[in-house]
């Protein structure tokens, strides 16, 4: 017996610390976890970044190729920098109408320890322009400083659409830079919303004035669409990446969103218009559909900033139906 009581004391003493050590490799096991899924949060504020232009103040999402940093908004966020002069051709004498955009400020907040510790203003130039009322509300602006963010977006690539429930992350400037990088939560609430003929997903990530051209994410960090308009907190209306996907190609762009397409050199860039033009892109708006759009979704989710007042929401023109 008294062999048989060492024996089992003798094993205790070689277990014992297995056990002890047990908890410790759980906590540990789970620590890890909770990093990872920290990760994604960290990373998506690493690509989201605050527009202001002129008055208006929104989001933007960032995509990095070779060390240059482009910037997807929505086009309304922008179209207080647009500008049309006319001018004569010296040869011909043909006038013809030269659109013009100043560049856009990218701010990024800089944050150290859980709070804010700066941010950094960049200037951006407009590349491609797509406008909120006839056209697909998008933008894509590029940033003049080389190596600005190092990390990019990363497009949701999938043909299959994210059914109706799958939770979303969305990244905005909520009330514009005093709300930069807030983080919501939602879901995928509807798909195929259609405005006149223009398609939108629809979700329920809260949203404010600001958070237009922010992004709208899967829970890994994916790239699902762009929040451009709303009708309340958690109604609201994003241009799906399949649209997106469909207007870049369209639109010579398509570089800034499939890393695996070829990007152009710097002066082909330069050749490429800055607004729709041509057969490929006949206007899709119409009197009847901005009417729908003015009345049911009011919200363009930008601010507009006046002075020092605070930030407020700009609504649409209401027009009355005849």
């Amino acid at each position: 017996m008294k062999f048989f009581n060492s024996v089992i004391l003798a094993i205790s003493f070689v277990l014992a610390p297995a056990f002890m050590g047990l908890p410790s490799f759980c906590s540990s096991t789970a620590i890890a976890a909770d990093a990872e899924q920290q990760s994604v949060p960290d990373y998506l504020q690493e690509i989201s970044i605050t527009i202001r232009a002129g008055s208006s103040e929104g989001s933007g999402v960032a995509f990095t190729r070779d060390g240059v940093t482009y910037v997807w908004t929505a086009a309304h966020v922008v179209s207080g920098l647009r500008s049309t002069r006319m001018v004569v051709d010296p040869k011909t004498g043909t006038p013809r109408t030269i659109v013009e955009f100043k560049d856009a400020k990218i701010i990024r907040t800089l944050r150290e320890k859980g709070r804010t510790v700066g941010r950094t203003e960049i200037d951006a130039e407009v590349v491609r322009y797509s406008d909120a009322d006839h056209g697909e509300d998008l933008a894509l602006l590029r940033v003049r400083k080389t190596d600005f963010i190092k990390v990019s977006g990363k497009l949701y690539l999938d043909e299959k659409i994210p059914s109706l429930g799958t939770r979303l992350l969305h990244v905005g400037s909520l009330l514009g830079q005093q709300g930069s990088n807030s983080l919501t939560a939602g879901i995928m609430s509807q798909h195929g919303r259609l405005i006149g003929k223009t398609v939108y997903d629809q979700t329920t990530v809260s949203a404010f004035p600001g958070s237009s051209g922010g992004g709208v994410y899967l829970e890994d960090g994916r790239y699902v669409g762009m929040l451009v308009r709303g009708a309340g907190e958690s109604f609201n209306l994003i241009v799906p990446a399949r649209r997106m996907l469909s207007w870049a190609k369209r639109a010579g762009v398509l570089w800034t969103l499939d890393p695996k397409v070829k990007a152009p050199s710097a002066e082909e860039i330069k050749k490429i218009p800055i607004e729709d033009v041509g057969a490929d892109f006949v206007s899709k708006g119409d009197k009847k559909s901005n009417k729908v759009i003015s009345v049911e979704f009011p919200y363009m989710i930008r601010t507009i900033r006046s002075g020092i007042t605070q930030p407020k929401v700009e609504l649409l023109p209401r027009t009355k139906e005849k």
